[in-house]
Parts: C-alpha cells; sequence; structure tokens
C-alpha cells in the first residue's frame, strides 16, 4: 500500500506548480493528471492500490489546487497546460516516464505524448480521449474564443477577494455541478481545492478558468488520425459504462467519436493498445478505484516497454 505522499513545489516563471508524490524516486516515474476544476487529490484514493515499484507524481495544473495562478493578463490555453507537463518532467529531470490522466488530463497528456513521443513510454486515459475532435463544434470554435477572451476581461473588472462559503454549502454546490462526483470524492477534492478562511472557505481555482469548452484546442479527425501514427507509447483506455463521450455533456449521446478514437488507436498502435470498458461513471477511479486499480497494475507491470527512439 502507497498510503504515504510528499508534498512538491516546482519553480515555474508564474510561481509553483504544486504536487503530491507517492513511492520512491527509485521507482519508474509516472505523472498523474486530473481532470476539468480538479485537483491532484483526484488520485488519492487509486494510487495506494497500485504497484509500489513506480513513483507516483500527481501535479496540480496552473491555476488548480495548490499551484500558482498564471500572471495577470496570460489566458489559460490548452497549450499551456501540455507545456506545464515539460516543465515538470524538466524540474524533475525525467527524460522518459508514464502518463495517467483523467478526463482533461487524460486530453492534455494525449497531446504531449504525440509532441514529445519519445518521453512517453505508457499512457494511461481514464474515461477520456488523447483529443478532443472538432466534429460537433464547427460551428461553436469562434463564439468559444471569443467568450473566453470576454470572461476574462469581466474576471479582471470584478478582480477582489472570492467569496466565501460554509463548507456544506461549497460541497453541495461541487456536487451539483458535477452529479458524477460521490459526497466523500467531493471533500476530498475540496481539501486541497479551497482553502479556509474566517468566514469559511474560498476556492483556490483561478476565477478566469470556467468552461471546458473555452481552453480546449478541438483539432480535426485528419490532425488527429496523423498525430495519433506519431504516438511511441502503449496506451491504455478505459472507459467507464456510465461516463462522459464529449467534452460538452449534450453529445454524449453521439458515441461516433470515441468509436472513431479507438479505431484509430487500433489502426496505428496495434497491439500496443489495450481497451476496457468497467462498470462506472465519469469518477469511477475516485468513486470505486477498487473497478480500475488490478487493470491499470497489471498494464504499468506488463513487459513489452516501446525503446525510446533517437
Amino acid at each position: 500500500m502507497l498510503g504515504l505522499f510528499s508534498e512538491l513545489k516546482l519553480a515555474v516563471p508564474w510561481g509553483h506548480i504544486a504536487a503530491k508524490a507517492w513511492g520512491s524516486q527509485k521507482g519508474s516515474p509516472i505523472l498523474c493528471l486530473h481532470g476539468w476544476l480538479d485537483n491532484a487529490n483526484s488520485f488519492d484514493r487509486l494510487i495506494p492500490l497500485l504497484p509500489r515499484d513506480f513513483y507516483y507524481v500527481a501535479m496540480d495544473f496552473g491555476g488548480h489546487g495548490l499551484s500558482s495562478h498564471y500572471s495577470p493578463g496570460l489566458p489559460y490555453y490548452y497549450q499551456n497546460f501540455v507545456g506545464e507537463i515539460r516543465r515538470v518532467s524538466a524540474a524533475l529531470k525525467w527524460d522518459r516516464f508514464s502518463i495517467m490522466g483523467h478526463s482533461f488530463g487524460g486530453t492534455v497528456g494525449g497531446m504531449f505524448s504525440c509532441m514529445f513521443p519519445e518521453m512517453v513510454d505508457k499512457l494511461i486515459l481514464l474515461d477520456s480521449s488523447p483529443f478532443a475532435l472538432d466534429s460537433n463544434e464547427l460551428e461553436n470554435l469562434l463564439t468559444y474564443k471569443r467568450k473566453a477572451i470576454e470572461h476574462t476581461l469581466l474576471v479582471e473588472q470584478a478582480a477582489g477577494e472570492p467569496r466565501a462559503l460554509r463548507p456544506q454549502e461549497m460541497l453541495q454546490r461541487l456536487l451539483k455541478n458535477n452529479s458524477h462526483v460521490g459526497e466523500e470524492c467531493g471533500e476530498l477534492l475540496l481539501q486541497r481545492g479551497a482553502t479556509q478562511v474566517p468566514a469559511g472557505l474560498v476556492l483556490n481555482r483561478d476565477r478566469r478558468i470556467a468552461w471546458p469548452e473555452h481552453t480546449f484546442d478541438f483539432i480535426s479527425k485528419e490532425l488527429c488520425a496523423h498525430a495519433i501514427k506519431k504516438l511511441q507509447a502503449h496506451t491504455l483506455l478505459i472507459k467507464a459504462t456510465e461516463g462522459f463521450f464529449d467534452v460538452r455533456r449534450e453529445y454524449d449521446a453521439d458515441k461516433g467519436l470515441i468509436l472513431f478514437m479507438t479505431d484509430q488507436l487500433k489502426s496505428a498502435l496495434g497491439e500496443r493498445f489495450q481497451f476496457v470498458e468497467i462498470p462506472g461513471n465519469h469518477y469511477v477511479h475516485m468513486n470505486q478505484p477498487d473497478h480500475v486499480a488490478s487493470i491499470i497494475g497489471s498494464f504499468l507491470q506488463s513487459r513489452n516497454r516501446i525503446p525510446g527512439q533517437l
């Protein structure tokens, strides 16, 4: 059992990226990436169930958890989050490592794995996809970019102390906004995602971060197919039967995009790709970590590692 962890603070130009680590630094490194508006506590219930002979580092993306907010005027673009992985790996002096990402974290990790294929040994996607596709979004893309700019300006104009809420009220808001998170897991996310002040709790996250569609880089099927061919990593995609199938929930009935993605992964990776469907919702790795732990553990311990290419 990997119950004990240590806190890390990694310097970046705008402050620091916070992370928590389990296991020995001598173990093979695995970078764990949380979902949208979550934080590193997303992995607190899963990592203790995973094999001990790895070094797990769960980071808080910029503006999330205990990580510094971006500097004033700097937007939270998808590419910036991808760049954070490179900064963290450089700070930890990792030349090659594995990535485990939930939801948004899997998409960021997937893009990184295609941009820096020689650095990623294994890629684990937890109810996620390596890319967000634009097939349902072409009419909305310019609107998203406009709204992202307008939202940032509104937040800057309304600068001031964030509103404090009673702990139970904040928890209920979190659960209302994300019905897939159970109460116990909601409390766990708030332990790292909020700070106690005299008036109650205030969220730690940067208020400039709002809707995922404002940040995602939606790509075409053509670019997706091209990028996946760059992957060198063995890839495991764990799909929850009651999970999400698209960035926006209104498109969840359309299973076409996930089928396209898995077909592309199978075609490009062959035996290096593994797809497993399990019962559970989008937060199954938190709500029922035992449902995924043995699958992930077997995948990590398999010997079919891909040698780095020069």
